[in-house]
């Protein structure tokens, strides 16, 4: 049973990197351009399709998050998730997944996360641009599931 599932496209990365693949494709196609220049734009087209969309969801006792199509995820046990609390990042932190002073973090876009404790002390945030419904979701499927044990 899914209690919370929400997708968040990453619109600046998926402008940023379709016009970087567009422009390298004209440029290949229109004049004397070494191999290369396709081999770059086919690695950027790759980026764009993995990190198009960032995933959350919380399905039974566990909470997982993906970019795009899944090859990319990590799931917690909610056991495991001792405290959630609504962050902001700082915009040195980035997009994508990034080892921060806070920890990983997977973030697709904006400054907003949600940042999890785990019961071994580390941490890990979730870029998201709906932090508070987010954090609610957890802290009701951690006590649901501690109701049910």
């Amino acid at each position: 049973m899914t209690h919370y599932s929400h997708t968040q496209i990453g619109t600046l990365i998926l402008a940023v990197l379709g016009l970087s693949v567009l422009v390298l494709l004209i440029f290949f196609l229109t004049g004397p351009a070494p191999p290369q220049i396709f081999c770059v734009a086919i690695l950027l087209a790759l980026m764009a399709f993995l990190f198009s969309r960032l995933t959350v969801e919380i399905r039974d006792d566990q909470l997982v998050c993906f970019f795009g199509p899944g090859l990319i995820r990590r799931s917690f046990n909610l056991a495991d998730i001792t405290g959630c609390a609504k962050v902001r990042n700082s915009w040195l932190y980035g997009w994508g997944v990034r080892l921060t002073p806070h920890g990983w973090m997977f973030n697709i876009a904006g400054l907003d996360a949600v940042e999890l404790t785990l019961a071994d002390g580390r941490r890990f945030r979730i870029g998201t641009d709906e932090p508070d419904r987010l954090s609610a979701a957890i802290t009701s499927a951690r006590s649901l599931r501690s109701r049910c044990s």
